[in-house]
């Protein structure tokens, strides 16, 4: 858990996992079936997302659906302000993006300034048909004209509060909070 006391818990594991089966549906209605579809996770806790999001596609259409890792460490307009060495990942999408349909994946969106690093990063892959963007939180306060096509759950926040987002996939639990 991140610093900060819990105000208050917005999901638990079956709340997060409701949200990520009505965004599955929603994927899967918008483009018409998994044709072309590729799920691109922003790290770190949009990979696992991303992950379970083609599990429910998979289970609701029958095929499997390509699943990509973004790293956008370097895109970020704060590199500057991360230390004197930023931890760099490695970007992992098994298909060439170009001309497929990419939904980017992420826990929380925003400022918006996440997704525009993505949106670069992905431009330098290749040219997508389209690219969609499904988040687990929209907690407001964007700085960019950038909005969620798939969204799990808004959260009207104050910016002195932070949003705290587990998967038990790195945290060993599934858990939305507010934190001040």
């Amino acid at each position: 858990m991140k610093n900060g006391k819990e105000k208050a818990r917005i999901l638990d594991e079956n709340g997060i996992r409701r949200s990520l089966t009505r965004i599955a549906h929603e994927i899967v209605e918008k483009n018409k079936g998994v044709e072309n579809l590729c799920l691109v996770g922003i790290r770190r806790r949009g990979v696992p997302l991303a992950e379970r999001l083609a599990e429910l596609i998979c289970k609701i259409e029958g095929k499997t659906v390509d699943v990509g890792k973004l790293d956008i460490t370097l895109y970020r307009d704060d590199l500057t302000t991360l230390g004197d060495q930023p931890l760099v990942r490695n970007t992992d999408i098994p298909v060439d993006v170009a001309g497929k349909k990419i939904v980017l994946v992420d826990d929380v969106l925003y400022t918006g300034r996440t997704v525009r690093a993505a949106l670069d990063a992905l431009n330098d892959l290749g040219r997508p048909q389209s690219i969609q963007l499904a988040v687990l939180i929209d907690r407001g306060h964007r700085e960019l004209p950038i909005r969620a096509d798939y969204i799990g759950k808004n959260v009207p926040t104050s910016g002195k509060e932070v949003i705290n987002v587990m998967l038990k996939e790195i945290d060993e639990e599934d858990a939305v909070s507010i934190m001040e």
